[in-house]
């Protein structure tokens, strides 16, 4: 867990040709799981950094506000927000700048207008590297990575990881999971499982140096799950009946895992095995609004392998 952040001082005056927040006390506020929550964190900071004449720790809290409202999908709202933060842009704020076209480009990403962020995204990352904010600079790459043709988007990520890779600023460092984890899913998606297995076996060493063991878990899936494209399903069965072992320990389950274990049973022959598995994956992962707007057809096939086997009287 992490540790909030101190509140803004008003007791000192600001210059505001100069940025003055860290980057770590807005990563602090987040909880990626709930947007509706770190919204009202951000919100909550709101009044100090109008109190404080702070004018980069506005714009950044409006950024990161709009990018909650986006990640509910209330994109008007996003992009409102997101007005309001490019309204209140001064000279010299280029981290502030560069977070409003980040979250400009994500909303358009998100709700499927126009160009999908692209333009957004490239000056983001020109602006990032000029001003050497190598994190944001690598966010922006990742991006272009998930909005480019598959040939620009590839070139975009290996952009993505040597600056990650070679950058000094342990913020920029930590995307290396994250990055190796897309490429991996891109390989995939391309039926190149070899390559694929590489990239995830290489975000999982990045999550385990990392030390995040929610991270960790969404790693071990991935590798398992391409061991299962790669044909080695009972290897791919063995990880996920551990991982369902340790979060049961701590008094927690996953539907992911749950589906996985029913598919592995299933492409093992077992599929009286494998029901249970897909009804108890069926019935976490219904909850979830995103996977029922935009995958309602795993969830049907979910639903169908958890029934019983009907046969002829």
């Amino acid at each position: 867990m992490r540790t909030p952040p101190r509140p803004p001082c008003s007791e000192h005056a600001v210059d505001a040709d100069r940025e003055t927040t860290a980057p770590e006390e807005l990563d602090s506020l987040w909880d990626f799981d709930d947007p509706a929550v770190s919204e009202a964190r951000f919100r909550s900071r709101l009044v100090g950094a109008r109190a404080a004449a702070d004018p980069a720790l506005l714009v950044e809290l409006l950024t990161q506000i709009g990018r909650a409202e986006g990640l509910q999908g209330r994109f008007g709202d996003a992009a409102r927000t997101l007005d309001e933060a490019e309204a209140s842009l001064r000279s010299g704020l280029d981290r502030a700048h560069v977070r409003c076209l980040l979250e400009r480009g994500r909303v358009r990403n998100s709700s499927r207008q126009g160009d999908r962020g692209v333009q957004s995204f490239l000056a983001a990352w020109e602006l990032a590297r000029k001003a050497g904010e190598d994190a944001l600079a690598v966010d922006a790459a990742h991006m272009l990575g998930i909005v480019e043709p598959p040939d620009q988007a590839r070139a975009w990520n290996d952009r993505a990881m040597e600056l990650a890779v070679t950058s000094p600023d342990p913020r920029a460092r930590r995307w290396a999971g994250s990055l190796a984890n897309n490429m991996g899913w891109a390989r995939h998606d391309a039926g190149a499982y070899a390559d694929a297995l590489a990239l995830f076996e290489s975000a999982l060493e990045a999550r385990r140096r990392d030390g995040r063991p929610q991270e960790v878990i969404v790693a071990r899936w991935c590798v398992a799950r391409c061991e299962r494209s790669l044909g080695k399903t009972e290897a791919a069965l063995g990880e996920q009946l551990a991982l369902q072992a340790e979060l049961e320990a701590v008094g927690s389950s996953d539907g992911y895992v749950l589906e996985e274990i029913g598919e592995c049973l299933l492409e093992l022959g077992r599929p009286d095995d494998a029901r249970p598995y897909f009804a108890s994956a069926f019935e976490e992962l219904s909850a979830d609004a995103q996977l029922r707007a935009g995958e309602p057809e795993r969830l049907e096939r979910l639903l169908a392998l958890s029934l019983p086997v009907q046969t002829e009287p």
